[in-house]
């Protein structure tokens, strides 16, 4: 009976392991595709706004998503079944994401663009103390202040060329930390698969009224400009096509394994965005940007490992209590 128990707990620790090793594998995966679709997305600026791109990507995730979902749930579950209204708003913020990143990679290299997007983690970590009242030490703040710092050492050689794009990315960064806390709040309540099809919808309805709004104003960054080969209309498909797949295998990570161990895996997508900026554009970040890129990974990680020390010492003090 023991020896049974034993090969019991063996068993369950080995399948623990094999998921959480599975969840990294997918993170790498994830982390070296992701700067494939922003490549994509800054080739296709010389010819297509940045609001047609943003609203190709969120019309594909709807065309592949909502028919997986009608057949993997029924056509009832097109409607969230709690806080419509929360899902409509995280689907305007990602569409919001896009369109900047995609207007920060007209100018922008997509290794300075993702470098400076990086200090996301730093905003959620204000924001989860600000906004969900989450318990945040005076190491964390000093360490989002550093993180900051080490962006302004990427920002400050793009704003002399750039000007005030160059700050676009830490909008992005702003945007999206806010849409992973509603994600973290909505993700209690609905299966991944359904969230990611309410934000392809929302985010293409929203997105497909702004462009029809400012259109006939002749607002550059909104105007519909269909793209003018078939090669393009294919490099939008894929854009889209690979954000939609991207972010389920994201989604997947995180079922498998816990953030602590997937995080730092994703700062792989700046050494893949700097190989793909040197083979293309012939590209690589100078030495002060170098400089802030490390800053704010270290920040990042030094993030990462509190949260971690924080979630066990709670941890210990529930077993204890």
């Amino acid at each position: 009976m023991v020896h049974q128990r034993t090969m019991t707990a063996k068993n369950q620790a080995a399948l623990v392991g094999g998921d959480i090793m599975i969840g990294a594998l997918l993170m790498v995966a994830f982390s070296l595709i992701a700067p494939f679709q922003d490549t994509i997305a800054k080739l296709a600026t010389d010819h297509v706004s940045s609001g047609t791109i943003a609203f190709a990507r969120f019309a594909v995730q709807t065309l592949v998503l909502v028919p997986l979902v009608v057949w993997r749930f029924g056509p009832r579950r097109l409607w969230p079944k709690s806080k419509p209204h929360l899902h409509a708003l995280r689907g305007v913020l990602m569409a919001m994401v896009t369109v900047l990143f995609v207007l920060a990679l007209e100018s922008m290299h997509v290794a300075d663009a993702m470098a400076i997007f990086f200090v996301e983690p730093m905003f959620l970590t204000l924001l989860s103390g600000l906004i969900l009242r989450e318990k945040v030490g005076w190491r964390r703040y000093a360490a989002c202040a550093v993180g900051f710092i080490g962006a302004l050492f990427v920002i400050q050689p793009s704003f002399e060329a750039l000007g005030w794009v160059a700050f676009l990315p830490l909008g992005v960064a702003f945007l999206f930390a806010f849409y992973l806390i509603l994600t973290r709040q909505l993700s209690q309540d609905e299966e991944p698969m359904l969230m990611q099809a309410y934000t392809g919808v929302s985010g293409a309805v929203f997105l497909g009224a702004v462009l029809l709004i400012f259109d006939p104003l002749d607002v550059r960054v909104f105007q519909i400009t269909p793209p003018p080969s078939s090669m393009l209309w294919l490099m939008l498909a894929v854009f889209g096509l690979i954000a939609t797949v991207n972010h389920l295998i994201l989604v997947q990570a995180f079922k498998r394994a816990p953030a602590s161990i997937l995080a730092p895996i994703q700062y792989l997508e700046i050494v893949t965005g700097v190989i793909l900026g040197w083979m293309i554009w012939d590209y690589v970040p100078n030495a002060l940007k170098w400089v802030g890129i490390a800053i704010i990974v270290a920040s990042g990680l030094f993030i990462i490992w509190r949260e971690r020390i924080t979630a066990q010492r709670d941890r210990a003090t529930q077993e204890r209590g």
